[in-house]
């Protein structure tokens, strides 16, 4: 993981902060222990879960920069709030619960690594990364969202 955030970092995708990860060893079956945020990180988190399980599109897509991109499994990049409000149209609906794994802010940008399950779901179902960028002491914006699910891949 470290390689990538370097590699990312060097890309100038990431700021050069600190990475804030939690302490501690995985558990037996690979998951990697939460990393409590600051209450402005913790708050896109759970604005972003609040969003989801009302199937709120609208919602989903006001937490994002104008200019900010879903990168989501098996579909093209969108950009933008309107195309990301079509692009969440008819998605969420469900108990969708978000944890972070590591998370670094450097002036008015930053990013959070973490992982995402369903319902009352005992392991994660996939993983995340959140880049956010900030105007002032405004409020924290999704600058891009990616994310991919832990499941197998198809053989085709």
């Amino acid at each position: 993981m470290r390689s990538c955030l370097l590699l990312l970092a060097l890309c100038g995708l990431l700021p050069p902060g600190p990475l804030q990860a939690a302490e501690g060893p995985a558990s037996a079956a690979g998951t990697l222990p939460d990393a409590p945020l600051p209450a402005a990180l913790d708050r896109v988190l759970r604005d972003y879960e609040q969003a989801w399980r009302r199937g709120d599109a609208q919602a989903l897509a006001a937490l994002f920069a104008e200019d900010g991109l879903v990168l989501q499994s098996s579909q093209p990049p969108v950009r933008g709030r309107d195309a990301i409000r079509s692009a969440y149209a008819g998605q969420g609906g469900s108990l969708l619960r978000l944890r972070a794994l590591a998370y670094s802010v450097d002036g008015n940008s930053g990013y959070i690594i973490g992982a995402y399950r369903y319902g009352s779901a005992v392991g994660d179902a996939g993983k995340f990364t959140l880049t956010l960028k900030r105007s002032g002491d405004g409020p924290w914006l999704i600058f891009s969202d990616m994310d991919n699910s832990n499941a197998p891949p198809r053989v085709r």
